[in-house]
């Protein structure tokens, strides 16, 4: 277990006596909309996708990579509300589970605070830009936003998905991403296969 930002020994002490890992694999949820959070999870290896879930929609907000944490789920055990995210395993992924009795408690411990308060700044950051994506950009920039951004996750050029995933992740339909996709194809943008998109 390795998490460089943390160096207090008093505080790694408690997080050795209180934690425990998990391991998620490729394509399972460790959280669903619903689910009362009873720890925060930070991630130890690979990554996990947020997506916003409400009224049998969802919308892709965020990665979470090594060393992150879920602004959503720190939201959710603070205010005592049940999760209205989804958090999806990219590939095989470690999380460190924290319980929610010691979210606050751990405040005492200065790297614990500044690791909270910069997770809130980060990821406050991200869903502003997910929200000018929808606001004041085309449905092609957030198409290829993802594509960027799921390529990035996996740490390659090429994924394995369907448009009808895309459509639903995006909340928009699957006629008008295959419609972006053809038109990305044509400009050597991206290069399609049978459930396969390559960004060139």
């Amino acid at each position: 277990m390795t998490l460089p930002q943390f160096t207090d020994p008093r505080f790694l002490d408690e997080i050795k006596k209180f934690t425990r890992v998990k391991t998620i694999h490729a394509g399972d949820m460790l959280i669903t909309p619903g689910d009362k959070i009873v720890f925060v999870p930070i991630v130890l290896k690979g990554v996990l996708r947020i997506l916003r879930q409400a009224d049998d929609k969802e919308i892709f907000l965020y990665h979470l990579y090594p060393g992150q944490t879920c602004a959503m789920a720190l939201n959710c055990c603070q205010s005592g509300r049940v999760s209205s995210v989804k958090a999806i395993a990219e590939d095989d992924t470690e999380v460190l589970q924290i319980p929610v009795n010691l979210i606050d408690d751990w405040f005492k411990f200065p790297e614990w605070r500044a690791f909270i308060n910069n997770t809130y700044g980060q990821r406050f950051t991200e869903l502003l830009e997910v929200i000018d994506l929808i606001a004041f950009n085309n449905m092609d920039k957030q198409v290829l936003h993802y594509l960027r951004e799921r390529c990035k996750a996996g740490n390659v050029n090429t994924i394995n998905i369907t448009h009808q995933q895309i459509a639903d992740e995006l909340h928009t339909h699957r006629e008008a991403v295959s419609r972006l996709l053809r038109t990305m194809e044509q400009k050597n943008i991206v290069r399609l296969g049978r459930n396969t998109i390559e960004l060139l």
